[in-house]
């Protein structure tokens, strides 16, 4: 028996090592093979069926008694090899994943002399291999039914790229056309014609390579050129790829003293000259203090924020007025938001600078700014024969390549750049034409995702190092891009051998270098090379690893990290110093809260929360969390929705932490805490508008405030209750709270409460109060809050205070006939929403412009923009208002002859107000309604009538004069038709009369039209 297990156990090594298998344990007379490990291949899928499928003829040849029978089981996914364990027969690696037990489920399932396979490896084989479905299997252990497939047979496909094939290779080196093409708007930039050029393209097709022709096409020009690098790490900090180009354009190093920091700043700085004012944002941005040479700015967070991005865009323009500017903006699919604002901003301004934009980025990314006349999109595509040829003679040189080498990369690289070249560099980096060949062999299939397929051939190289893989290993946890400081003390190695190290990584074309060291600094030469090396980090390495960064970056670079603290928190995280991680990225929450960087800040609460989740429950982290958890629904409102699902949650999961430390008697030191909640309770539920809940959240806020005799938390909410009371028709109460709220407002005391309850309070109230005002008769007073709501928007900052001024304050220029002041509102307000990705704003912006078109005899376009407008609007969680765009519809309809469509649009208006009691635009639906009745093919009088009446009724009972005044006026003209002229005079003339302001607007001159012919 022992001699037919070695036996047996012999064959299936040979056979399991001649594919590149690993041997991992014998057990009696079974065996566990491991595929790619400790060497991955891009065919370890295919290695491990075409090896069972040629052991099993094998083991049955082996001379026994008795024909021996083999069952193999395959299954592929990711685990995690660890050490040695064991000792003797009995050792084995430490494996942790479930791929190993599917497999021993699936050897149990397989009949004697029978391949059975799992259906991830089945998705890598392509075609190269006859299969028998076994439909979905129950295995034990596995949740649900597991499909399963037999490996049959080998197929007679020609080879690989025929199994794998999945579209046609096309041009990418050879570029002559789009090398032009940014050489020809290189060109119309120099002229004054600034140009934007975006390159999409996958990971590793070239958009790197070709931005890098032009510099080096243009280097003898003289030109300012400006380079920004997007980072995986850094797509939560804000304007992360701006500081890197500040911090290299000026020279600053780690170990430079502050004050020779701020001098290399003057410098930079000199060569556009930059205002004083500038500098100072611009030193901030960079983490230096102000030693006295810059003037102290007294801004608030958002103004600080939006004169900082307009400073780097001011220097911009001054370059391009000393020589033509060259900025490339390379990976934007990680850029931050605030980056992607700042560029968005300089892409608007450069249309008359001498400046050249270029952005790179991957599929996944969707720029805003396709179709405008000056930027140009370029999408590069994958290699043909004759550029894959041309990148390996490049490479190659007057090395020899060994025979047929040269044709399987070609017939198996699939056309990826960066693949071919790391590909070809393996080949020539390898010791032998054997480990050329195997070299080749490894290259991974285009079906798998494109940095799985490079992470394999990079594996290979990094194999190759020596020392030096582990250096890239810890470049690989500091980030994208390191100084040689930090690598030096992270590496705890000798300055020589760190530089050997370093130069090797350098050479093998891993690392690009910018600088002198010790003053260097290192950047990965794609982002899938850092992938790489970063992955062959184990659990245990890796997390003691980002322990010693984060202990030297806390130690050694202080000045930064206090400043950048998600910088530590990413190492913190990944090192598993879980309460120290959430603290930091706590700390990062609120500077971005401060900055008003919006999306980063909710990244970062989250962060916070989740790893705060994780730690044993202390009324110290209690507190905590629920500080984080009331901070995150201000941006949540602001880039999600006011009524979004996720703001929704947050603001009730604040509110349940509260009510359960309330009952545990740990009540929150910060009364504003509670009060912040009930807010953000009471904005998502209006949003999701339900009259009862909305006013009944809005009288409890206030009568709260009032027990406690808190004069902020009052102004707020008579501000709240007003909202609430004006949506459903209660003006004159809605207004005397406005009233109370906008006499409360202190700005020097009130302003900063913008980035706590997401909104300036006066800005809101001004904004509501020239709606109701409107509403109630006053139509120059509407329009004079209107105007000072705007202003005083523009002074608290641009973003959402002018986006909700210039949205609400519409209502009043549309309801006075101010139809050109409102479009012009509008034109800022639609590009500004889409600009910050404020779907609720830019909604409401076209619903606005919907409207006017209705109005102004353009409904053809009505009918495409309010829909659109409605979609974007709901999009944020929000319906309430959307009654009264219906209604503009259902105009438009009647206008065009749908009048199918124009009555369903008014019966969804009308059970739209019926089901959720907004009903402050009841008279307008029913006066709507009205004059559809009248535009019917048939006109509908007596409904009409009804409707008429029905608009008076509700307009009286709302105390709405200006309501009042359309109805009124629809009603007499209805009657004066009719040969009533009487009756009509004796309806609208007393309503007329009444008005004492507002004369030469719209209504009002339609009405006194009208009298004048009653007359």
């Amino acid at each position: 028996m022992r001699k037919l297990i070695s036996a047996y156990q012999k064959s299936v090594t040979e056979t399991v090592q001649r594919y590149g298998g690993f041997v991992a344990k014998y057990m009696g007379d079974g065996v566990l093979v491991y595929f790619g490990y400790p060497q991955a291949h891009e065919d370890d899928a295919e290695r491990a069926v075409r090896s069972a499928l040629e052991l099993v003829p094998a083991v049955a040849k082996l001379k026994t008694n008795t024909r021996l029978q083999t069952r193999v089981g395959i299954a592929t996914g990711l685990v995690v090899v660890g050490d040695l364990v064991g000792s003797g027969e009995a050792q084995e690696r430490g494996i942790v994943g479930e791929t190993p037990n599917l497999a021993a489920r699936l050897q149990g399932l397989a009949e004697p002399d029978m391949v059975v396979i799992a259906d991830s490896t089945r998705r890598l084989l392509g075609n190269l291999f006859e299969l028998g479905d076994l439909g979905h299997q129950e295995l034990k252990g596995l949740a649900g039914a597991v499909q399963v497939w037999a490996a049959l047979r080998q197929t007679s496909v020609e080879g690989r790229f025929e199994a794998f094939h999945g579209g046609n290779l096309s041009s990418l080196v050879g570029r002559e056309e789009e090398s032009q093409l940014l050489r020809r708007r290189w060109s119309r930039a120099k002229d004054g014609e600034g140009q934007v050029v975006l390159i999409s393209g996958e990971a590793g097709i070239g958009k790197s390579r070709l931005t890098a022709v032009l510099l080096e096409q243009i280097k003898e020009e003289p030109h300012a050129r400006l380079r920004c690098f997007c980072s995986p790490q850094r797509t939560n900090s804000a304007l992360s790829p701006v500081i890197g180009h500040l911090e290299r354009a000026a020279g600053l190093k780690h170990d430079d003293s502050v004050q020779a920091k701020l001098d290399k700043l003057d410098v930079l700085l000199a060569r556009s000259a930059t205002s004083p004012d500038d500098s100072a944002l611009l030193a901030e941005l960079l983490s230096l203090p102000n030693d006295g040479r810059y003037p102290q700015l007294t801004l608030d967070p958002q103004q600080r924020r939006q004169r900082t991005l307009e400073a780097f865009v001011t220097q911009i323009g001054a370059l391009s007025r000393s020589a033509p500017v060259l900025m490339i903006f390379e990976d934007a699919h990680w850029t931050d938001p605030t980056s992607l604002e700042l560029v968005g901003r300089i892409l608007e301004r450069i249309v008359a600078l001498r400046v050249l934009l270029i952005i790179t980025f991957r599929p996944e990314f969707e720029p805003p700014w396709i179709g405008l006349p000056h930027v140009t999109a370029v999408t590069l595509n994958r290699l043909g024969r004759r550029d894959i040829d041309a990148i390996i003679d490049r490479i190659v040189g007057n090395k020899r390549l060994p025979t047929g080498i040269r044709e399987d990369m070609i017939d198996r690289t699939d056309g990826i750049p960066l693949f071919i070249e790391e590909m070809t560099k393996a080949v020539l980096e390898a010791e032998s034409e054997e480990e050329a060949r195997r070299t080749t062999a490894a290259i991974p299939s285009s079906r798998l995702e494109i940095p799985a397929t490079l992470h394999a051939s990079l594996m290979a190289r990094l194999d190759r190092l020596g020392p030096a893989k582990e250096l890239a290993q810890i470049g690989s946890a500091i980030g994208r891009e390191f100084s040689h400081a930090l690598m030096e003390a992270v590496a705890g190695t000798s300055q020589a051998e760190l530089e050997i190290a370093l130069h090797r990584l350098i050479s093998a074309g891993l690392l690009f270098q910018q600088g002198v060291p010790p003053h260097a600094h290192y950047l990965f030469k794609h982002a899938l090379v850092q992938d790489a090396a970063y992955s062959t980090l184990l659990r245990e390495h890796r997390r003691t690893l980002h322990a010693r960064i984060a202990e030297i970056l806390e130690t050694r670079f202080a000045d930064r990290i206090e400043l950048q603290p998600e910088l530590l928190a990413r190492h913190c995280t990944e090192a598993g110093l879980i309460e120290k991680a959430a603290g930091l990225w706590a700390k990062a929450g609120d500077r971005s809260l401060g900055r008003a960087a919006l999306p980063e800040a909710a990244e970062q609460l989250n962060r916070a929360l989740s790893l705060i989740a994780s730690l044993p429950s202390t009324p110290a982290l209690r507190r905590e969390e629920i500080k984080l958890q009331v901070a995150l629904i201000t941006p949540l409102m602001h880039f999600r929705g006011y009524g979004a699902a996720e703001t929704k949650t947050a603001a009730l999961r604040a509110r349940t932490l509260i009510e359960q430390a309330e009952a545990r008697g740990e009540t929150p030191e910060d009364p504003l805490l509670l009060f912040s909640v009930l807010y953000s309770f009471w904005v998502a539920n209006f949003n999701s508008f339900h009259a009862d809940t909305v006013t009944e959240l809005a009288t409890q806020f206030l009568r709260r405030a009032e027990e406690q005799k808190a004069a902020t938390q009052q102004m707020l909410g008579h501000r709240l209750v007003g909202v609430s009371q004006a949506t459903i028709g209660n003006l004159a109460e809605a207004l005397e709270h406005f009233d109370r709220a906008i006499a409360s407002y202190n700005p020097g005391e009130h302003r900063q409460l913008a980035t706590r309850f997401g909104q300036d309070i006066r800005v809101a109230a001004l904004c509501y109060r020239s709606w109701i005002r409107w509403m109630l008769g006053y139509p120059e007073a509407a329009l004079a809050d209107a105007k000072s709501a705007v202003a005083e928007a523009r002074d608290v900052g641009q973003g959402v205070p002018l986006m909700y001024s210039l949205y609400f304050t519409s209502y009043a220029l549309i309801h006075c006939g101010e139809y050109e002041a409102a479009n012009v509102q509008l034109d800022e307000l639609i590009p500004l929403a889409t600009e910050k990705n404020a779907a609720q704003w830019r909604g409401g912006g076209m619903m606005h412009r919907g409207c006017i078109q209705a109005l102004t005899g353009k409904p053809s376009d009505a009918i495409t923009m309010i829909p659109a407008g409605i979609a974007a609007w709901q999009s944020s969680g929000s319906v309430v208002f959307v009654p009264w765009y219906v209604s503009h519809m259902a105009r438009a309809c009647a206008e065009l002859g749908q009048f199918d469509d124009a009555r369903r649009h008014v019966n969804e208006a009308f059970k739209a107000i019926e089901t959720s009691g907004e009903t402050w635009c009841e008279s307008d639906i029913h006066r709507t309604a009205g004059d559809i009745a009248l535009l019917a093919p048939e006109p509908e009088v007596n409904k009409a009538e009804i409707h008429f009446s029905r608009a008076l009724a509700a307009a009286r009972k709302q105390q709405a004069k200006s309501w009042e005044l359309r109805a009124a006026t629809s009603l007499a003209r209805l009657w004066y038709d009719r040969g009533e002229r009487n009756r009509a005079g004796e309806l609208l003339a007393p309503v007329y009369g009444w008005f004492s302001e507002g004369l030469q607007t719209l209504d009002l001159k339609q009405a006194k039209g009208l009298l004048d012919e009653l007359a």
